[in-house]
């Protein structure tokens, strides 16, 4: 007896440490996966310089991912049930690595990356032919020579990127749903929300070391180490500044390698949480092992495929849940996708400073709000019904508090020719730019070159030769232009290189708009476990792997591949002026009109956000006249009515050997 005894205990802290090095490893999994999903939406615009292509098609890029998702998320959701989870796991970690590879690759096969500019490209920055000199030529003009039309094929390149979007979207799909099905099988279901709820936290630790990783990438200049950049006359703030896109790649590739070992390591099933001590158990997982291989063969790997699909499909929270999702996951990608370009165009910041900001100010809180929310579920014993009240209280909270974002808002950069008169009047942006005036006229300066330059009177011009300047000193970003004709000053005029800093005020006011994201993601994370839980328990057990893939794959369809593309779209439609490539196209757009973006950046998220509220609205009158298919009486009943069937049938047993020696007697007597 003591020998059965020291081996139950030896194969219950077995199990055990099991679970909880599965629990590790899909935390590990959930931090590199997202590392590499936050990473990418931060390069968005280095990607977008880089390629000298418009937000749209940028937006494609970054919806693949979902493509590659859709490829695979239902069949892997049912079908990675049946077979090695932690395995498929595991493949799925090095198949992202790979995906992140393909996106490094442009980098290593393109040549150094050309950024336009009026100043001489040569490096002869002694020479004055870029200024302002009557019938003088400028150095750098669109040109028509095939030759150098011929090397803008080399744009293509962001295929590369495009395929190994798709490759570790292909790689992500086992992880969500098969991590998540492994932990609701196997461990106990009041401990369920807990352990989700750290899940969850890994994957915000993970977008906040993508974040820092892309904010230190997009600081450094994307050739660094094969130019000089001390002779570079753009920084950081500069819309023609790319960082190095690239590095952070090869770091995601090795990241998700490292993941994958130890889900080679780990079993395919383990015992439910808190009957571990069953001895039955270990005498019986050779003969269930031996029925499921059984099952297969007799009945075949999808039988019950489609029965599910008919049963979720007629779940009418489960639907209305997913309609949920899809609305805000509209909202959320447009929101999260784009943060960083919103903060540069309307705060004036540039892309390494916004991208360092928003992992400060709004992942912290996040993480925070996942494991509070976990914490009160576990503790509290929340019901469905309750967990479905609370997240939909606090996301109306939250929603609430966006529209204050409307309010800390900053002036459009003041550039002489797009969006301000030479005077330095407003100028309708509608009615076509006035580009020449009188004093500049007769300079034969180009008109469609973005190389700009700050006055001393506070105006941004397009060019140094558009102020009409006339002489320059110094090299490189500290060059500085004088006897600017166009700059109207009652001293002497001059400029230096770059747009004019917004001021102070619009510090300001990206403080209070940085306080009021912390407090909606805080707010926000609060309510995503009650929520997802909601999700899980709407479902019958067997449902569950099937459903979460199946929710995902809505969302992917209909919010994760078209949101990053038309929200792209919308935002080029507020672009005031576009890049110019060497033979006269159009390139990467280098200013918006920032009142016009806020209420699209603000705006549509909104109203999307605040449709979803009618069927999340239908789900709490539902839950009020049903009890859900997958919802427990109380926490612990599914462990007590496991042990209330095993007494029964030990009864059953006892009751059988009864009667067989009672007839057994009868016989003797007889």
């Amino acid at each position: 007896m003591g020998e059965t005894e020291k081996r139950i205990e030896t194969h219950r802290i077995r199990c055990l440490s099991k679970l909880k090095m599965f629990l590790l490893a899909i935390t590990c999994a959930f931090v590199s996966k997202t590392l590499s999903g936050s990473y990418m939406n931060s390069m968005l615009t280095q990607i977008e310089r880089q390629f000298n292509i418009p937000t749209s098609l940028v937006g494609f890029i970054n919806g693949s991912f979902e493509i590659g998702n859709l490829l695979l998320i239902i069949f892997v959701s049912y079908f990675g049930t049946k077979l090695h989870r932690p395995i498929m796991i595991g493949i799925g970690c090095v198949v992202m690595g790979l995906g992140c590879f393909l996106k490094s690759l442009p980098h290593f096969l393109m040549n150094q990356y050309e950024y336009e500019s009026t100043v001489s490209v040569s490096g002869n920055l002694s020479s004055n032919s870029f200024l302002c000199m009557e019938n003088g030529t400028q150095m750098l003009r669109p040109t028509q020579d095939p030759s150098e039309c011929t090397e803008e094929v080399k744009s293509l390149m962001w295929v590369y990127v495009l395929v190994g979007n798709i490759v570790r979207g292909m790689g992500e799909t086992p992880i969500l749903p098969l991590g998540i099905s492994y932990i609701e099988d196997f461990a106990k279901s009041e401990n369920s929300p807990l352990y989700i709820g750290l899940i969850e936290t890994g994957a915000i630790i993970g977008p906040l070391i993508g974040l820092l990783l892309a904010s230190f990438c997009a600081n450094v200049y994307v050739d660094t180490g094969s130019v000089n950049t001390d002779d570079l006359t753009i920084t950081p703030t500069d819309t023609r500044w790319v960082g190095a896109w690239w590095f952070g790649f090869l770091i995601c590739a090795g990241v998700n390698v490292l993941t994958a070992i130890p889900f080679f390591f780990l079993p395919k099933t383990l015992p439910k949480e808190g009957l571990e001590t069953n001895a039955d158990i270990i005498k019986n997982e050779n003969e269930d092992k031996q029925r499921e291989e059984d099952k297969k063969e007799k009945y075949g790997i999808a039988k019950d495929f489609l029965p599910f699909m008919k049963s979720l499909s007629c779940n009418p929270v489960y639907m209305l849940f997913i309609l949920i999702s899809v609305i805000q996951f509209n909202a959320f990608v447009s929101i999260m996708s784009f943060m960083p370009k919103y903060i540069e165009q309307q705060y004036g910041k540039s892309s390494s400073d916004a991208i360092f900001l928003i992992g400060i100010y709004n992942l912290p809180p996040i993480c925070i709000g996942y494991i509070i929310g976990g914490l009160i579920m576990k503790k509290f014993k929340i019901t469905v019904k309750q967990a479905a009240h609370i997240g939909f209280w606090l996301s109306l909270l939250e929603y609430l508090l966006l529209f204050l974002s409307f309010l800390v808002t900053c002036e459009n950069s003041s550039v002489v020719g797009i969006n301000t008169s030479y005077e330095g009047t407003p100028q309708d942006l509608y009615m076509g730019n006035n580009i020449f005036a009188n004093c500049n006229v007769d300079c034969n300066c180009p008109s469609k070159i973005w190389d700009p330059v700050c006055g001393n009177n506070g105006l941004s011009y397009l060019s140094a030769c558009l102020a009409g300047c006339e002489t320059s000193i110094g090299m490189g970003i500290n060059m500085v232009f004088q006897n600017c004709s166009c700059i109207q000053t009652s001293g002497n005029s001059s400029a230096v290189l770059g747009l004019c800093d917004k001021g102070p005020d619009c510090s300001l006011m990206l403080q209070y708009f940085l306080i009021l994201s912390t407090m909606s993601s805080f707010i926000y994370s609060l309510a995503a476990i009650p929520g997802y839980m909601v999700l899980l328990r709407c479902m019958k057990s067997e449902e569950k792997s099937l459903g979460v893939g199946l929710h995902t794959f809505c969302t992917r369809v209909f919010a994760g591949i078209p949101a990053p593309i038309y929200f792209g779209a919308l935002m080029d439609s507020t672009c005031l002026h576009w890049g110019t490539l060497k033979c006269g196209e159009s390139g990467a757009c280098r200013i918006y009109d920032s009142t016009t973006f806020r209420y699209i950046y603000l705006g549509l998220p909104a109203a999307l956000r605040g449709s979803s509220f009618v069927p999340a609205l239908i789900i709490l009158i539902l839950l009020r006249k049903c009890r859900l298919p997958g919802e427990n009486a109380s926490p612990g009943t599914e462990l007590i009515e496991t042990k209330v069937k095993e007494k029964k049938n030990e009864c059953k047993d006892m009751y059988q050997k009864s009667t067989v020696l009672n007839d057994d007697e009868l016989k003797t007597k007889l």
